[in-house]
């Protein structure tokens, strides 16, 4: 295969999709970003990927069977600069003019890749994408939105997760709006349920913004709002979409992440204490892989910047390969569902004409 230079570009047919992945970003790079787009191609027949980042770090991780089996369908975009984890946005965006974020951002703008990914700066994501991209009408804000397991065996979707401190009512009611599109397209759900978290069920509880927004969403025929939803029923899987603030979001999201690694220590430690015990974790193995596997946060990686004019999936800073591969998957099936258009007809029906 023919790597292309940092200047070529590729055209494609209607039936493809293109995917321009940040290889640089997160904790492991190219060793894991790689191996997980050249398995997206294998399972995905009409996929195109460029691979965004320093050459030299990412050829090695590029057999020279993989590149004659793949051929035009793996393409390499060179990017001589880094966003670093703890860079800030604006010294982001003003001094690294060929970073490998931003040339991601770059391609999905300029309609030769359909949907961008970075386990990058999320900061930085985000504000790249918002100005290279900008948002849909109707739409000030992006937000963004990830899966949470719950006990039912299926997947809550929860936004705004860190993309905006606070929210005004109106951003809130549009988040919930974007929320239910994509519950619609990615679940297939014909009226999926909506909610907004607060500290209580009742009415006359929570910030005046939440009232406002709960009145807005009550107001909006087709669109399935329920109420109000404490956090402690965030996994019942009686919602399938929680619209918060991102300050608020955020927060949860650490917090269920922090449960999870303290539970699984202290798991571990409880069945290593003693023969017996270990006696114990011998017998209950099978059940504590199964428990691994239904709640392992692998399977749900991949954030959506939802409120673009195109498709942005934030993949979380310490994915592996698996993790990664799930992130692509996502990006996969927006294209597919053609996700912001959706959101676009539905912000305009359901926000703008009221």
């Amino acid at each position: 295969m023919n790597l292309s230079s940092s200047q070529a570009t590729h055209t494609t047919s209607k039936a493809s999709k293109t995917l321009a992945i940040d290889c640089m970003g997160g904790d492991f790079g190219p060793s894991v970003v790689v191996p997980a787009a050249l398995e997206a191609l294998l399972q995905h027949s009409d996929l195109i990927i460029y691979l965004v980042g320093l050459r030299e770090e990412i050829e090695p991780y590029i057999s020279q069977s993989k590149r004659n089996y793949f051929a035009e369908r793996l393409q390499l975009k060179s990017a001589s600069e880094v966003i670093a984890m703890d860079e800030k946005p604006s010294q982001a965006i003003r001094g690294k003019p060929d970073s490998s974020m931003r040339v991601s951002v770059e391609l999905v703008r300029d309609g030769i890749a359909d949907a961008c990914i970075s386990s990058g700066n999320t900061g930085a994501l985000m504000a790249l994408a918002t100005i290279l991209i900008g948002t849909l009408p109707g739409i000030e804000r992006p937000a963004i939105v990830a899966e949470l397991p719950n006990r039912k065996g299926k997947a809550t979707h929860m936004l705004d997760l860190g993309a905006n401190i606070d929210a005004s009512a109106e951003q809130l009611a549009s988040f919930a709006v974007m929320g239910h599109v994509l519950s619609q397209a990615v679940d297939g759900l014909d009226k999926p349920k909506v909610a907004l978290l607060n500290i209580g069920e009742e009415a006359i509880k929570g910030r005046d913004s939440i009232k406002i927004a709960a009145d807005t969403l009550s107001s909006l025929e087709d669109l399935n709002y329920i109420g109000y939803v404490e956090a402690n029923q965030l996994f019942d899987g009686n919602v399938d979409v929680i619209v918060c603030d991102g300050f608020t979001g955020n927060n949860v999201l650490k917090s269920c992440e922090g449960i999870t690694r303290f539970l699984y220590d202290q798991l571990k430690s409880e069945f290593s204490r003693n023969w017996r015990s270990k006696l114990v974790a011998a017998m209950v193995k099978p059940v504590i892989k199964a428990f691994q596997k239904r709640i392992n946060p692998d399977q749900y990686n991949g954030a959506s910047l939802l409120g673009l004019r195109e498709i942005v999936i934030k993949s979380h800073g310490s994915a592996d390969k698996n993790a990664t591969l799930c992130a692509i998957n996502k990006a996969i099936k927006e294209i597919d569902r053609q996700v912001p258009t959706e959101i676009q007809d539905k912000v305009a029906k359901l926000l703008v004409h009221n």
